[in-house]
C-alpha cells in the first residue's frame, strides 16, 4: 500500500477491501482499471492507507473510523457506476505492520474485512440479497454495533441497486451538496422532476442515511 500515515502498531482502524463484480467479463480490462484507479484517487484524503489496487481487480485501504470507510466505499461505488459494479468488505480491529518499507500489514482488521467481502460475494448470489454490496465485520470487544451497521448497509444497498442511471446521477449530485435546481440544469430536466425522483426513489433518504453512517466512530 502507499502513503502510509504513521500510527501506533498494532492500532485499531477500519480496513476496506473491494473488488469488481464480474470483471472477467469486461471487454476492455485496461479501461476498467483506469476507471477504478480514478475513483480510488477520490478517497485518498483522510485515509491511513490510501486505497490502492493490490492483485487483479482487488483494492485495499484503511481509515481511522468505520464511518469514513463506509463513506469511501459509497464514493467509489458511485464514481464508477453504472459502468462497474463493486462489492466491499469493511473490518474493524487491530492492524500490525509487518514490513513498514513494503507496507505489508496483517491483523484482525484485515481478517474481518476479508470475512466481510467473502460474505458479500456469497450473499449477492441469493435472490433476496442480490443487491447487497457492502458488509461489515468486527474483531474488537470495544464495538457492539456490527449488526445495526449491517442492517443499515443492506437497506441502503437495496435502494442503491434499485436506481436507474438518471437517479444515480441525481444522487451523485445530492451527495456532493448540489442544489436540485443545479442538478436539473445538468440533467436537462425540470427541478420538479428531480424532486419527484428524489422522493420516489428514496434519494433524499439515501443522503440522510449516508450522513448518519459517515458519523460512525
Amino acid at each position: 500500500m502507499t502513503e502510509v500515515e504513521p500510527l501506533p502498531s498494532p492500532g485499531l482502524r477500519a480496513a476496506l477491501i473491494g473488488d469488481i463484480v464480474g470483471s472477467r467479463r469486461a471487454p476492455d480490462r485496461t479501461a476498467v482499471h483506469t476507471t477504478l484507479k480514478a475513483a480510488l484517487r477520490e478517497v485518498r484524503v483522510g485515509a491511513i492507507d490510501a486505497p490502492a489496487l493490490t492483485v487483479g481487480d482487488e483494492f485495499q485501504g484503511s481509515y481511522r473510523t468505520v464511518g469514513t470507510a463506509i463513506d469511501a466505499a459509497l464514493t467509489i461505488r458511485l464514481a464508477v457506476a453504472p459502468h462497474l459494479d463493486i462489492r466491499f468488505g469493511i473490518g474493524w480491529g487491530a492492524v500490525s505492520v509487518l514490513d513498514p518499507e513494503a507496507g505489508i500489514q496483517d491483523g484482525p482488521a484485515w481478517w474481518a474485512a476479508r470475512e466481510a467481502i467473502e460474505w458479500t460475494a456469497t450473499a449477492q448470489r441469493q435472490p433476496g440479497l442480490a443487491m447487497v454490496r457492502t458488509s461489515f465485520r468486527v474483531d474488537s470487544k470495544d464495538r457492539t454495533d456490527a449488526d445495526a451497521i449491517n442492517a443499515a448497509l443492506m437497506c441502503r444497498d437495496h435502494l442503491l441497486g434499485s436506481l436507474d442511471k438518471r437517479s444515480m446521477q441525481i444522487l451523485k449530485g445530492l451527495l456532493t451538496n448540489k442544489t436540485k435546481k443545479d442538478i436539473a440544469a445538468a440533467e436537462g430536466i425540470s427541478a420538479s422532476a428531480v424532486s419527484q425522483r428524489a422522493g420516489r426513489d428514496g434519494l433524499d433518504l439515501i443522503v440522510v442515511a449516508s450522513q448518519y453512517l459517515r458519523s460512525l466512530p
